[in-house]
């Protein structure tokens, strides 16, 4: 069991074909938009032909007017690996979105349950004195979550405030005892994902790595939105919207998404959405950079930025072998 972490767009979703087509694998994707049916181009999906030759999970599962939780992530990939299993057949897992993989390793971390007027009372706090008056009271009460919590981001802020109202403990201590032994399994009722079968266990993952310079990584963000552009993303963003159904709150934030949806707005320029574009994926990698920079245990490549996939990939096969990764391969 291979999983294959990388920025976006550092290379890890052609790692991943290369590697299943080498091996015989099929592809369990970790990626919070990619779930979403019709939403093709700005969240990168594999193309069809890849598809066709590799066996994908986890992509096109949900219609784009419907909620994803991570319960149901987890719910959906336990299904896939016992399928995969069933088969025989070697599993990669590619991604990058953290909660996910957060949660794929360790559990989910239920929390503490809300309180609607504590909430609602901390909202109107936020707009009568500025969020700023918050996230000053989140680093006197928690500073572990202030630390790691941006001072704009009001969801994460009330929600760490209200976590302390309720339990008068920072939310920073129920998350460092995010532990797979106490997980519980919750997705929505819509979701159509059995869970009988599914067992609070920890799968035993190789992990694999992407790293590329700073200066490469950027490149490679900007040169793919341009192709996203080029491809028709303002087009799918205007036939998304054309639906019965309107889009879902996480489908409208995903990047690319927000920003053409802006534009189709007349609030911005084509030319000014695109920047924006690369402005926020490059702010993921980054944010995505640093997580990864917490994963002890995996096994890092670095790529030149003239290096081919094949070179890449054989370059993982090696590190795998090393691992004794693909011991069950023979490969």
């Amino acid at each position: 069991m291979i999983l294959i972490l990388g920025v976006t767009a550092s290379g890890k979703g052609q790692l991943a074909f290369d590697l299943a087509e080498s091996i015989g694998a099929e592809i369990i994707s970790i990626d919070s938009m990619k779930v979403y049916r019709r939403m093709d181009i700005g969240t990168a999906k594999p193309p069809g032909q890849a598809r066709r030759r590799v066996k994908y999970h986890l992509i096109d599962i949900v219609e784009p007017s419907d909620s994803f939780s991570v319960g149901a992530f987890l719910d959906a990939t336990h299904q896939a690996i016992e399928q995969i299993k069933s088969c025989n057949k070697p599993i990669i897992a590619v991604g990058g979105t953290a909660l996910y993989i957060k949660a794929l390793l360790q559990g989910l971390f239920e929390g503490p349950g809300t309180d609607e007027q504590i909430r609602a009372r901390l909202h109107a706090q936020a707009k009568a004195e500025g969020l700023e008056q918050l996230y000053c009271l989140l680093k006197e009460v928690d500073p572990d979550a202030a630390a790691r919590i941006h001072q704009n981001d009001a969801k994460r802020i009330i929600r760490a405030l209200e976590v302390y109202e309720i339990t008068g403990r920072p939310i920073s201590g129920f998350q460092r005892q995010w532990d797979i032994r106490h997980t519980t399994y919750r997705s929505p009722a819509k979701i159509p994902f059995p869970r009988d079968d599914i067992r609070n266990t920890k799968h035993n993952w190789t992990i694999i790595g992407l790293r590329r310079e700073k200066t490469n990584a950027s490149s490679r963000i900007n040169k793919r939105v341009k192709r996203m552009i080029a491809s028709g993303l303002v087009d799918e963003v205007k036939s998304l919207l054309a639906e019965e159904k309107p889009l879902s709150k996480q489908a409208r934030c995903a990047i690319g998404y927000a920003e053409i949806i802006e534009y189709l707005a007349g609030r911005s320029s084509l030319e000014d959405a695109t920047e924006l574009i690369k402005k926020n994926t490059r702010r993921l990698a980054k944010s995505q950079r640093t997580w990864f920079k917490t994963f002890k245990n995996a096994k890092w490549l670095d790529i030149d930025a003239g290096e081919s996939p094949e070179e890449i990939l054989i370059r993982t096969k090696v590190l795998l072998n090393n691992a004794g990764g693909l011991s069950s391969t023979g490969q």
